[in-house]
């Protein structure tokens, strides 16, 4: 299924906010937000004057003035208004009236906020401007010395190498735990303390998440998400393939094309493998499918019907020791009136491991891997407004704005320096968790973006999911996603 709603129901695979759920009663106001920028395509204005930003619809909603005083305090000239235009908070239909919009080249917004992994579709379409031609070198070289490099890539022409956005804030999954439930079983801080920052293998990990539900109350060990939607294809799943070395087209350096000339690597050892671990997670029993090396029954099978805020749902209540998710469910969770789950009780670390970087059979893969998620701000090559348009750009790149949004709203500054400052620790709770998710930031895996991965992804989640719920065979299932990919290569 194509990335078709927000955060907690049925996402992109990347939390668009750390309140989505929490304000998802907003959208009635959204909605109308929405249809009001999709008028424009059949000759209405906005009717705003100054930059129009294309926006989250929960931050706009939320803390949006907020957002602007930040511009003004980071020196954005008084001259310049900014109006935040609130997208549908479903991101699929927020990807297509974009699209729209350029396509029709309408003037506004001036500015909009993209998925990293819609960025390369737009490049390729030629929608965007190129920001190589309209920012200083000096700007250039600073995006290229600060930012984290693998989520600027996903901003770049893959085969120019030049930048059409700036990146905002970057998401990174990590593998988040009860940490009253690992007391329980023995462990102490000294062991989460290892954990925050050193990756366990797959192994180990389950032998430790086994530990901990046999000797506390946790129903189970791992909650995560592989429905048939995006977010299994870019995110979940992807994490677990390339972890075992394994990749959809050959490794890293295909991620962004060119389609139709690169290797298809799906029906391989690894990916079959790295199949055959998550079944035998979820499996009640022992078959021709499980592998003895890890535990069954680890899993829920209900994490075949599961997205993000199922997941959180899970650990928050105490069934699941363990849960994979985002930054925005360590914040929820902790934070959310439902549960009573408090910092000292929760925890966080990267992503286990199959292979070593140097044992994968893709280049680029093995190792602790997280999914990338994370936004970008583009530039409107219509835009009547061009000028001031870039100066809002150019506040973005200041720290303090990228501190600044990371207090107000919870997203993570897009710049690895930024983690270890005394204003990031101080914010709470997220800023206890730095560490770990720079480790994460350090570790990210885009999704293979290019003009095509919407059709694919919902062909790998389906197979995907099949296998995990032992509906298939994970040979089989890798065997016939092959050919399936084949033809969409072709």
């Amino acid at each position: 299924m194509p990335d078709n709603s927000s955060q907690g129901t049925k996402t992109d695979g990347s939390s668009v906010s750390r309140r989505t759920v929490l304000n998802a009663a907003g959208a009635a106001g959204v909605t109308g937000a929405s249809v009001g920028l999709a008028g424009c395509i059949y000759g209405g204005s906005s009717g705003a004057d100054g930059v129009v930003w294309g926006f989250d619809p929960d931050a706009a909603d939320a803390v949006g003035d907020e957002i602007i005083d930040l511009l003004s305090e980071n020196g954005l000239d008084d001259d310049i208004d900014v109006t935040l235009q609130p997208g549908d908070s479903d991101t699929g239909a927020r990807r297509d009236t974009y699209t729209n919009l350029l396509q029709a080249e309408e003037t506004q917004p001036d500015l909009f906020l993209m998925d990293n992994g819609w960025v390369n579709t737009f490049i390729q379409r030629g929608d965007i401007a190129n920001l190589s031609e309209e920012l200083e070198q000096s700007e250039l070289d600073r995006i290229d010395e600060e930012y984290f490099e693998a989520f600027t890539e996903t901003a770049r022409d893959p085969g120019s190498g030049d930048l059409y956005g700036v990146p905002l804030f970057p998401d990174y999954a990590t593998m988040q735990y009860r940490k009253d439930f690992a007391r329980e079983a023995g462990y102490d801080d000294e062991d989460f303390e290892e954990w925050a920052t050193e990756p366990m293998t797959w192994s180990e990990w389950a032998d430790v998440t086994e530990d901990i539900v046999a000797n506390s109350d946790a129903s189970y060990g791992l909650a995560t998400q592989f429905d048939t939607y995006e977010g299994t294809a870019c995110c979940s799943w992807n994490e677990v393939m390339t972890s075992f070395g394994g990749a959809y087209f050959g490794g890293e350096e295909h991620l962004l094309g060119p389609v139709g000339d690169r290797p298809i690597t799906v029906d391989e050892p690894e990916f079959i493998e790295a199949l055959s671990m998550m079944y035998t997670f979820v499996a009640d029993e022992r078959d021709d499918n499980t592998l003895e090396e890890y535990p069954t029954e680890l899993a829920t099978s209900s994490i075949t019907s599961w997205t993000e805020e199922d997941a959180r749902q899970a650990i928050a209540s105490g069934e699941a020791a363990m849960q994979r998710n985002w930054p925005y469910a360590i914040v929820d969770t902790i934070e959310s009136d439902e549960n009573d789950v408090s910092a000292d009780d929760y925890g966080a670390m990267p992503m286990p491991y199959a292979v070593s970087e140097d044992e994968a059979a893709q280049p680029g893969a093995g190792g602790t891997t997280s999914a990338l998620g994370g936004w970008h701000v583009v530039l409107n090559p219509n835009s009547e407004r061009k000028e001031d348009a870039l100066e809002v750009m150019r506040t973005t790149m200041a720290d303090d704005f990228n501190l600044g949004l990371f207090e107000i709203w919870g997203w993570i500054p897009p710049k690895p320096g930024l983690f270890e400052t005394e204003q990031a620790a101080a914010v709470e709770p997220i800023g206890d968790y730095m560490e770990t998710l720079r480790v994460a930031g350090e570790n990210a895996i885009p999704r293979p973006a290019t003009t095509e991965w919407t059709n694919q992804s919902g062909v790998i989640a389906t197979e995907v999911n099949r296998a995990v719920a032992g509906e298939k065979s994970p040979a089989d299932a890798a065997a016939d996603l092959q050919e399936s990919l084949e033809e969409t290569e072709s």
